[in-house]
């Protein structure tokens, strides 16, 4: 089966073209950028081929997806002869609330649910359906499957999804913490578990998704029970331009002192602030190592205050957990960036987790436990494919049918 997987963004949709035989297999990989602008650009990777970029209008989602289409087939930079050999389309979903608790079958129904939580993810939700209308539209009676970032922490039990508001916010407003990140720490849970021949049924996991979005998710026997982020993406970790946790009255106050509108505040919490914010140089790691190295105090205490959310958030869920066999390190910087997970790990000796100074140095992409061999508490870099995930949850769903 061939699975054409699309995460559609507000101008942008990312794509991989993926056969899912005994292994799975990506056969091209591509970006459509500046949808709804002059000038957008398809930039198109097939497999064992040259890249290929193309420049033009694209109006909307719908001439994108053609575009993209078009280059699968393609004489000289294409991977399949017909576009009848693509078996199913799998779709990134952002917000699937509470009507989804798993990956789901797209129907009228389900798009119905889909677009109900636009509100819910204003940013992500109307772009993601518009994916799978223009898939509708081009591709017609194609099956599809909608894969959404929420679902995974459906689990988490009441007394950790709610608020302290009144419960009639919950009730009429749907407001709750829902979770971001869903597929990436499901995903990298169970192979970091398959990587050491372990049962994920009895096993206690902290995985850290770090990137310019991170959360933090505690999973117990392959369930998410407790993760970072909330009713939005903004909340738990310090972030690339997003403020982690904050005391709602400070947020009142500077408001009311700035006199701020309520797209003002929402760029101030969302746009302008964590380590951008802090540092008052970049939300890259690599600018700020490179600046606190030169002794740029903010840019040093940005890298601090980075490590120091994520060590409390690890150390306060395994406390939900009840102890930890396993903390995984996955995302852009997770992967990445040795001196961040040092700085986070390095000293979870009271957890029973030794970690590997050694091992640690320099990896950066690689599958890695780094922890020494006889620490209690494994340590392990785990590279997350969100879009291999969707395309397993689209064979799954789609053969079942």
């Amino acid at each position: 089966m061939n699975v054409l997987v699309l995460n559609c963004g507000s101008s942008s949709l990312k794509y991989q073209i993926l056969n899912m035989g005994e292994e799975a297999t990506l056969l091209a990989s591509g970006l459509v950028e500046r949808i709804g602008l002059k000038k957008g650009v398809l930039t198109h990777k097939p497999e064992g081929k040259d890249k290929f970029k193309t420049v033009q209008d694209i109006p909307n989602h719908s001439v994108g997806i053609n575009l993209v289409l078009a280059a699968l087939v393609d004489a000289d930079h294409g991977v399949i002869s017909d576009i009848k050999e693509i078996n199913a389309a799998g779709h990134r979903v952002a917000h699937g609330g509470e009507y989804f608790q798993d990956s789901a079958f797209i129907t009228e129904e389900a798009k119905a649910n889909i677009k109900a939580c636009c509100e819910l993810a204003p940013l992500h939700n109307p772009a993601n359906l518009e994916g799978i209308l223009a898939i509708e539209k081009l591709l017609p009676g194609l099956p599809q499957v909608a894969v959404f970032d929420t679902s995974f922490h459906q689990t988490l039990p009441k007394e950790a999804f709610m608020y302290g508001l009144p419960y009639d916010c919950y009730e009429t407003l749907k407001v709750r913490k829902y979770g971001f990140h869903g597929t990436s720490h499901k995903f990298v849970a169970n192979k970091a578990c398959d990587i050491l021949g372990w049962n994920i049924e009895d096993k206690k996991i902290v995985s850290c998704h770090l990137g310019n979005g991170a959360s933090v998710c505690a999973i117990d026997g392959g369930k998410s029970i407790e993760t970072s982020m909330g009713f939005t993406p903004n909340e738990g970790l310090l972030m690339g331009t997003r403020t982690g946790n904050l005391d709602l009255g400070a947020l009142l106050y500077i408001a009311e002192k700035k006199d701020l509108s309520i797209q003002e505040t929402n760029n101030l919490i969302n746009k302008e602030s964590g380590l951008a914010g802090i540092s008052g140089i970049s939300s890259d790691m690599r600018d700020l190592e490179n600046a606190a190295a030169e002794g740029n105090d903010r840019a040093q205490l940005a890298l601090d205050m980075f490590a120091y959310r994520v060590k409390r958030f690890v150390g306060s869920y395994t406390a939900s957990l009840g102890g930890v066999d396993l903390v995984i390190f996955t995302g852009g910087i997770g992967e990445n960036d040795a001196v961040s997970r040092e700085k986070i790990a390095g000293n979870f000796g009271y957890l029973g987790l030794d970690f590997d100074f050694e091992k640690n140095k320099g990896l950066r992409g690689k599958d890695a436990v780094i922890s020494t061999e006889d620490s209690k508490v494994k340590c392990m870099i785990v590279t997350t494919n969100e879009e291999l995930v969707i395309a397993k949850d689209t064979l799954r769903i789609v053969s079942a049918l």
